[in-house]
């Protein structure tokens, strides 16, 4: 009786702080609307739920296509790709340079939940919203996945090629650095040597530094590239494009510390794909 008391609390708290937040100043964009529980952005994807065709990070049962972040390349490239330009020009040293961009994100976006900030369980930001909020106001705020898509836009934006990866309850970045002396761990990505890892969520991350949970294990990825399109447009409308069949594999090589534990990413994304349909259960 003490355990359901409690949970009841907790719950009662949850929908107060849900009642009294003020959603307006969180979403930035006009196009963004409702649809049922769930928020679309004018793109058609849904800025609440990372699962599905029309989730923000596209996931499936095989894999995952981190689409918000095509939102700010190639022919959408706005503020977040100007700002990595800008460090690419400022930086033309690649070390010093990667550093930069890492640096800028850490120090610049507070870590902050999505309900603290938005009163929902689960909501992204796209690399533009969160450049826009540091260019105004001198400081953003996100979580994981917020700092994540800007890290991996601005990176592109500088000269790197730079990977979104996906772990249960967290997502971070891989940079190609193999010059990188200060990294704890690399990474082979599909077999390729040389990623590290960008986790800017720590005030006091350094680049290159990867949670031990993470080494040597192996990590659902995806490159994003400034060519791959963000959508196909038919006469009838935008439509999103379908994940891949199964995302690339990232799996620490070297480094520091670095222990050999390898389990199926199947496993993280049936984990995902569970809580999805948890949460979705929770809302109806």
């Amino acid at each position: 009786m003490k355990r359901i008391g409690v949970l009841l609390g907790l719950i009662v708290v949850l929908l107060a702080a849900v009642a009294t937040a003020d959603y307006t100043w969180a979403f930035p964009s006009e196009g963004f609307y409702q649809r049922g529980s769930d928020i679309f952005d004018d793109w058609e994807i849904c800025r609440t739920n990372a699962f599905g065709a029309d989730g923000f990070y596209q996931t499936t049962k095989t894999g995952f296509r981190p689409v918000i972040a095509l939102e700010s390349l190639g022919e959408q490239a706005d503020l977040a790709y100007r700002l990595g330009e800008q460090i690419a020009a400022e930086y033309p040293d690649p070390v010093r340079r990667a550093e930069a961009v890492f640096y800028f994100v850490r120090d610049r976006v507070k870590y902050t939940s999505d309900i603290e900030q938005t009163g929902y369980v689960e909501f992204a930001q796209n690399a533009d919203e969160l450049a826009t909020a540091i260019v105004e106001d001198g400081i953003g705020y996100g979580d994981c996945e917020d700092m994540a898509v800007l890290l991996a836009v601005m990176y592109k934006a500088a000269g790197f090629r730079s990977a979104i990866t996906l772990l249960p309850e967290h997502t971070a970045v891989l940079v190609y650095l193999p010059e990188y002396n200060k990294a704890t761990a690399f990474f082979e990505l599909e077999g390729e040597p040389g990623w590290i890892w960008a986790e800017a969520t720590g005030r006091n991350n350094p680049l290159g530094w990867a949670p031990e949970q993470y080494r040597g294990t192996k990590i659902a990825s995806y490159e994003i590239s400034a060519e791959t399109p963000a959508y196909e447009i038919p006469a009838e409308g935008v439509a999103p494009l379908t994940p891949p069949p199964a995302p690339a594999i990232a799996v620490a090589s070297t480094g520091k510390g670095v222990s050999y534990r390898p389990f199926s990413f199947l496993s993280i994304i049936g984990l995902l794909w569970f809580m999805s349909l948890f949460r979705r259960r929770q809302r109806r």
